[in-house]
């Protein structure tokens, strides 16, 4: 016999694990003879864990930045539901609780940094917040720590490399608190160096800070240590799973104008030569361990 009291319990502990509810939806861009509407996505659902790391990616126009934004609640679905923590982005009333338990951070920081002085710009948002004073000095000091850039709190940002800009603008977002920080394709302006800098700051908030972390990204190599890969396609999604099992589909990534780590690709061509390797190699640790066999 079911015991209805203990789904109905297991529904409820599920439902509180969520960071992240993606319900159905369905997102139009209106345009003024509805037959040229453009559908960005159609029939999305997934959900996403407290403390989950997950990267998502897709080529240009498969609605990726646009499902960012739906995330934060700059702009809501067509059809169905986001959900952030249990609160319906559609709820107004709950539209900058939404936006403080996720925060966000964009491609281009200098979008992000409003002030002249690094350690007044991480105090902007709790001070937007009503945050009292005292407590903003701590928050501030706390944040710059977390993403290791204290000794530059009385810096202007515009001397500020870009790596070190998208550090502070990471920071910025910290002092708020939000619990999860969407990441929409943060390193894209970015050198290597600067890659480097942010994805440590991004792992380090997820590792040691338990932060859910949505990773947006064209830089497959940025995603391999994520718990989850979201693949989308115009405007669906395709494919869902881990790094290994993703990236083990070259083919099928390539076909719809994606690429694989450079490791993933050198397993597969080396497959193709009759070497017997496994298909689910990430990284060059990986590789090296593999052929060293």
């Amino acid at each position: 016999m079911i015991n209805t009291k203990e789904g109905e319990n297991k529904v409820i502990n599920e439902t509180k694990k969520r960071m992240i509810d993606v319900q159905n939806i369905q997102f139009i861009y209106p345009h003024a003879n509805e037959e040229e509407n453009v559908i960005a996505l159609e029939g999305v659902d997934f959900h996403i864990d407290k403390g989950e790391f997950v990267g998502i990616i897709g080529h240009n126009g498969s609605g990726k930045s646009t499902l960012s934004k739906l995330l934060n609640a700059i702009i809501f679905p067509t059809k169905g539901d986001v959900l952030v923590n249990g609160m319906n982005t559609k709820d107004r009333e709950h539209l900058w609780d939404i936006r403080q338990t996720a925060g966000m951070v964009f491609q281009n920081p200098d979008n992000q940094l409003v002030a002249t002085i690094v350690e007044e710009d991480v105090a902007f948002g709790p001070e937007n917040l009503g945050v009292p004073p005292l407590e903003i000095r701590e928050r501030v000091d706390r944040a710059l720590a977390t993403v290791e850039m204290q000794a530059y709190a009385h810096q202007k940002p515009h001397q500020l490399s870009g790596g070190q800009k998208q550090r502070i603008a990471i920071a910025g977002i910290l002092a708020m608190e939000p619990e999860c920080i969407i990441f929409d394709e943060p390193t894209a302006m970015l050198d290597p160096s600067g890659r480097r800098e942010v994805m440590a700051t991004i792992k380090k908030l997820n590792r040691d800070k338990n932060m859910t972390v949505i990773h947006i990204t064209h830089y497959m190599s940025e995603i391999i240590d994520a718990d989850r890969i979201i693949v989308l396609d115009k405007g669906k999604i395709v494919m869902e799973g881990t790094p290994e099992k993703i990236f083990k589909n070259v083919l099928a990534l390539k076909e719809i104008g994606l690429d694989v780590p450079q490791m993933t690709e050198l397993a597969f061509e080396l497959r193709k030569e009759g070497i017997d390797i496994r298909d689910n190699i990430l990284s060059i640790e990986e590789m090296v361990a593999a052929l060293c066999q």
